[in-house]
This record gives C-alpha cells, structure tokens and sequence, in this order.
C-alpha cells in the first residue's frame, strides 16, 4: 500500500437515476481493504436494517460501518427529523475525516441530502476543497449530486437506467439489491 505521503486523495461522485451507485462505491471500500487501507462507511439514508455488503464488511477488520439514516425519507412523516439526522451525520462524517484514522471514507447516499437541500452543496464542497486530508479517499452516492460537490470531484459518474427489474414488477432481491 503506498503511504499517506506519496498518495493522492481521490474525490468520486456515483449519481444519476440508474442502479449501480452504492453497489460501485462499496466494490471500492472492500477493494481499499483488500489492501489493507483503514475504510470507513456511513451511510445517510439507509436505516438500521442488515444488508448483504454490511454482514461482508464484519469480517474485515479494517472496515468501520455506521448505518446512521432514518430509513427512506421519500415516504418520511417527519421532515424535520429527516433533516436534524442528516445534519447530525454531516457532523458525523466531518469528525471521522478529521480525526485523519481512515484512508477511504464512503459518505453513502449523502447526495440525496443535498437534493432534499438538508445540506447545501456549497457546504460539502467547501470542506473537502479545505479540510479533507490531501491523502484520504472520498467516495460521495446518491442521486442529485450537488453542482459545487462534482465541481471539486476528481470522478464523476452518472448512473443512467436502461432497464430495471422493477419496471417488469420485480421487487428488491436479497444478494442484489442489498
């Protein structure tokens, strides 16, 4: 693994309406582990139920998981407790890079945050321009990225549906979609 001094801190965005965005960014955290690299995964919107990547992630030792989200917050009957967590996560999320313990950090589903306008673009963009360690990975999914967060990204993917079960009445697939 190369050390923190000789690394270049990559900023990836996976957005768009497609499937795929959470799938790729977790493909990244085991790949970081894989090589030893110290991951960290908060997840915004997903609540607390057990999905198929955070039962992996418990056998690696390296890799932190914080599934912190209220659940989906398209049905919520609370907005305003929807945004109070978010804004609590964001704090969250800035501690964990702060405190400079992990080479990739996966911010998952926090685009939605700045859809939903709980967390403002600008404000994301300007702590990883100023504070995010030269060094770290950071990987941000969701739908509706923000303009200000793909400015400063180094990648950028959006995610485009051709197909999906769903629309042929298939529902959500354990081992697929989580």
């Amino acid at each position: 693994m190369k050390s923190r001094d000789r690394r270049k801190g990559i900023v990836l965005v996976n957005t768009g309406k497609g499937k795929g965005k959470s799938s790729s960014a977790l493909g990244m955290v085991f790949r970081a582990a894989g090589w030893g690299m110290k991951v960290c995964v908060i997840q915004y919107i997903k609540g607390q139920w057990q999905t198929g990547e955070q039962k992996a992630a418990e056998k690696f030792e390296n890799i932190e998981w914080h599934a912190l989200g209220d659940g989906f917050t398209w049905d919520t009957k609370n907005p305003a407790q929807d945004i109070q967590t978010s804004r609590e996560i964001w704090e969250f999320s800035q501690e964990k890079i702060r405190s400079q313990a992990f080479d990739l950090v996966l911010l998952d589903e926090i685009n939605y945050c700045c859809g939903y306008n709980w967390i403002s673009g600008a404000e994301i963009a300007d702590f990883i321009t100023n504070e995010k360690p030269a060094w770290m990975h950071l990987v941000l999914t969701g739908r509706n990225a923000a303009p200000e967060v793909i400015a400063v990204a180094h990648t950028v993917t959006e995610m485009t549906p051709l197909k999906h079960a769903f629309s042929q009445g298939i529902k959500a697939e354990q081992g697929i979609e989580f």
